[in-house]
């Protein structure tokens, strides 16, 4: 057993989507993982579960991550830390080059201040080790002024402790609903992609997991979604039924780029806006949402299909897109 420190205490919601169940010919669901954790949630809650557990283990009192100037992933850390009473230390890297002042400051990396984080950025945004070894060097100063500190890493090579939060999610999902044929996720860092996929096939699940690229292109995703797998597997014998034909991943709505907005992307917006109420933000579910009009129009998800959307949330991020978003309504 892997320490845990909950912070998703009750299982999350599915919901149908009555309207566009019927304007897509599918019977979609909607897991609600944007409504899992503080801070306007997400799935990093879960994976969170399983870093702040082997932290508090170690007796750790501070929290160092890194992430994009609107991660998700570092702004629930921040939240997390202070209602655990730890010190957070985020990363903000350079990502998404261009950007104005209003993304710089708005949106998660105005949440991170208000919540109280140490904030440091770093230059490069496709340089995973070195903003890692960023971290270790302020880790080694916390450390000679007493504290002790602990790091969620982002390269590969290190334990994907969050994937278990998914394999979590897996069984949770299963419990609520065993008959789906399809899942839908985001898949960029690659810890809930994996998680998914890992506990579906350890629960005896065949249904299909699309993985819906956000930061690369499909064929340099599925590789890694497979090392991660590899890696799992070192934490949880389920991950050994995963087979290699099992990652599949989607990269029709990843232009231009990471952070920034496709028509595929908008239009995914729009629709989930429109017909579900739901809000996606542009970087993550705005594009794995795309998959859903894009593989039921080429057949790749067939007509009367039962599908779950695993909604990841990013709704922290929305402020800093607002030009951006508001341009995209414009694309057809």
């Amino acid at each position: 057993m892997h320490p845990r420190s909950i912070i998703v205490p009750q299982p999350t919601p599915l919901e149908r989507a009555e309207r566009l169940s019927a304007h897509l010919g599918i019977d979609l669901w909607i897991k609600r993982d944007d409504l899992a954790g503080p801070s306007l949630g997400g799935n990093k809650a879960r994976q969170l579960e399983y870093y702040f557990g082997a932290a508090l283990a170690q007796g750790a009192d501070t929290v160092l991550i890194t992430g994009a100037v609107q991660s998700n992933f570092v702004r629930l850390t921040a939240a997390v830390a202070a209602t655990l009473g730890m010190r957070a230390v985020v990363q903000l890297e350079d990502r998404v080059p261009g950007k104005s002042d209003t993304y710089r400051k708005a949106g998660n990396a105005l949440l991170c201040g208000l919540l109280g984080a140490e904030i440091m950025h770093y230059p490069e945004g496709e340089d995973e080790e070195g903003a890692d070894a960023a971290l270790h060097d302020r880790a080694a100063e916390l450390r000679a002024e007493g504290a002790t500190p602990y790091i969620i890493h982002l390269s590969e090579g290190h334990p994907p402790l969050g994937a278990l939060g998914y394999m979590d999610c897996a069984r949770e999902i299963l419990e609520q609903d065993d008959g789906f044929d399809v899942f839908v996720v985001a898949s960029g860092s690659g810890s809930t992609h994996s998680g998914l996929l890992a506990g579906l096939r350890g629960a005896g699940s065949q249904a299909r997991v699309i993985g819906g690229c956000v930061r690369r292109p499909a064929a340099a995703q599925a590789p890694r979604i497979r090392r991660i797998v590899s890696r799992l597997a070192g934490l949880s014998d389920a991950a050994n039924a995963v087979n290699d034909e099992d990652v599949v991943v989607w990269d029709g709505a990843l232009a231009p780029g990471y952070g920034r907005v496709g028509p595929p992307a908008a239009d995914a917006m729009k629709l989930a806006a429109q017909y579900c109420g739901l809000i996606l933000d542009p970087v993550y579910t705005a594009k794995s949402f795309a998959a859903l009009p894009a593989l039921t129009a080429s057949g790749d998800i067939p007509q009367g299909a039962r599908v779950c959307y695993v909604h990841t949330g990013g709704l922290g991020a929305i402020g800093a897109y607002s030009n951006t978003i508001r341009d995209a309504m414009q694309v057809s």
